[in-house]
């Protein structure tokens, strides 16, 4: 055999080369089992609703991705469960109460318009969870902040407010208004999404994926960081009644930051590769929080701050490599 008969033989395949026994489904399977703590304490603190709303989210998900690839004949991925985490996701990012049927159409913008019509996994360029919450958002607004209480919250209502809402009665001066504590936000007794409850249960799960290294620490460390840092800062020069320091824990520890963090800003397919772009990522996903918690109308910025950051992605990727391994020089003659 000549050797050009012996590279024509040859079959290179695009990377990544590296075979190892973490394929795309038992990812996807870790990121689930992680959610599941969080999910465990939404179901104690709002009821068996809270389950029932998490399964119709991720039926939908899955649904809708064996249809569009039925319907457009193309190569089944239901199996690699990416549908299910998005479902997982989205479900996460609603308040138990939420309509079943407004819920399933939040699933099929996630997955047919942004997922699926972009080419399915790896093509999509921002977070389906993310997109599918922030039309609901829009398309759904009473329904999207209407909070049920917590059953140990002691409260005689069946909807209330949550931490950034009261945070902005707070700032208004609003008479009679008090914060809940910090602890409270930690443990979870608190209104709010089902992913947003309990900062433990979210940590518990982060700490799984980056021990698991599903996840890098990176922008999980710089997005809260950020968001710590911002509001120190912030708080150390206005003053008030609560702390600085109070007050950076509790915006880490109320709204979507830990849970946004941890499962959303981490997404492999809209974040950056390098490091360096990672840790860009992450501390734009904070600064944008910040900036639309205080000085915007709406209480909770963080589905907002990592759809931005996803559309930046492209332009930090080029900067990071650029900044790691050069670029070409411009021939001077």
């Amino acid at each position: 055999m000549d050797k050009n008969t012996f590279f024509d033989n040859l079959t290179v395949s695009s990377s990544p080369h590296l075979v190892t026994k973490l394929d795309t489904q038992k990812t996807m399977m870790m990121v689930c089992l992680a959610i599941c703590p969080a999910l465990i304490v939404s179901v104690v603190m709002f009821g068996i609703r809270a389950l029932i709303l998490t399964i119709v989210c991720v039926a939908a998900s899955a649904f809708f991705e064996w249809a569009y690839n039925k319907l457009m004949h193309r190569p089944q991925t239901v199996s690699d469960c990416s549908a299910c985490v998005t479902g997982l996701i989205l479900a996460m990012n609603l308040p138990s109460s939420f309509p079943y049927w407004m819920a399933i159409i939040g699933c099929f913008v996630s997955i047919v318009i942004v997922k699926c019509m972009f080419g399915g996994l790896g093509r999509n360029i921002a977070n389906p969870a993310i997109v599918g919450r922030i039309v609901l958002l829009l398309s759904f607004t009473t329904q999207m902040t209407t909070w049920p209480v917590t059953r140990l919250s002691g409260v005689d209502a069946t909807t209330g407010a949550t931490a950034l809402n009261l945070l902005g009665e707070v700032a208004k001066g609003t008479p009679g208004i008090t914060l809940p504590s910090n602890m409270d936000l930690f443990l979870g007794n608190c209104g709010g999404s089902m992913g947003e409850v309990s900062a433990l249960a979210i940590l518990i799960g982060g700490v799984f994926l980056i021990w698991r290294k599903i996840i890098s620490p990176i922008i999980p460390a710089a997005f809260i960081g950020t968001v710590f840092v911002f509001a120190l800062i912030y708080y150390a020069v206005i003053g008030g009644d609560y702390g600085a320091f109070h007050m950076a824990i509790f915006h880490i520890c109320a709204g979507g930051v830990m849970f946004g963090a941890f499962f959303c800003a981490t997404d492999y397919v809209t974040s950056p590769i390098m490091n360096k772009g990672k840790l860009v990522f992450g501390i734009g996903c904070g600064l944008v929080t910040m900036i639309i918690r205080i000085w915007c109308s709406y209480p909770e910025g963080v589905s907002f701050a990592i759809l931005f950051m996803n559309m930046m992605t492209p332009l930090i990727d080029r900067w990071a490599i650029n900044n790691f391994y050069g670029g070409a020089k411009k021939n001077e003659k």
